[in-house]
């Protein structure tokens, strides 16, 4: 695992410190300890996740550092990193503007003729599924601390489904799972953003027709 170097307290390295260990914390004690996803657990503790904080504040910036990771992924050897979690604390706070930069990641990622290879999931703070409540908690099976773009190998996908035969009905328990753990179950988890300058608004989007996350 990738861990930013913290010496510097009020510089860059140190809040991109702070990214990483919110996505690591959300991880261990969300995705992991909850089982949304039962193969992040053996990426997680052989060290196969990369972890890159983009520092780009609109779109465009973001696009160009989503195609660094694609290539930098796509060029890595499965072992030493079979994933990537591209978190962008600066910009997409507003879950529309998220939602539509995934055209613009899909798009890139056949430009790069990277198709059928890689592709991009993703997780955001104000995640919402189309046709439910902004509370509804079942959205919390894609949310996490920092709008994050999840790079993922096409291979690694198949293994694993083949590894999980139950892997088709992951998300229908996913949604079980928070409903039984209700928001303040969720609450309590605490995997919130802690660099309050990063914090993303406290108030949803009011049904924004979302694509389903893909983990």
């Amino acid at each position: 695992m990738q861990t930013p170097d913290t010496s510097a307290p009020n510089g860059t390295p140190a809040t991109d410190a702070i990214v990483v260990q919110d996505m690591v914390r959300w991880l261990e004690r969300a995705v992991i300890d909850l089982n949304l996803c039962p193969f992040a657990k053996g990426v997680h503790t052989k060290g196969q996740i990369h972890y890159a904080v983009s520092h780009a504040t609109d779109a465009r910036d973001l696009l160009q550092d989503l195609a660094a990771e694609l290539e930098a992924l796509a060029e890595a050897s499965p072992d030493k990193r079979d994933t990537t979690l591209l978190m962008a604390p600066h910009c997409m706070q507003d879950f529309l503007d998220f939602n539509d930069f995934l055209e613009l990641a899909d798009e890139l990622v056949e430009s790069m003729d990277l198709a059928g290879i890689l592709q991009v999931a993703s997780f955001h703070p104000q995640f919402q599924f189309a046709g439910t409540a902004p509370d509804d908690v079942g959205n919390c099976t894609n949310r996490a601390p920092y709008p994050t773009l999840h790079l993922l190998r096409e291979d690694s996908i198949d293994r694993a489904v083949e590894a999980f035969p139950e892997a088709e009905a992951i998300f229908e328990r996913n949604i079980e799972v928070l409903e039984q753990l209700g928001a303040e179950g969720w609450k309590a988890l605490d995997v919130g953003p802690r660099c309050p300058m990063h914090a993303p608004p406290a108030d949803a989007s009011s049904d924004p027709g979302a694509r389903s996350g893909k983990q």
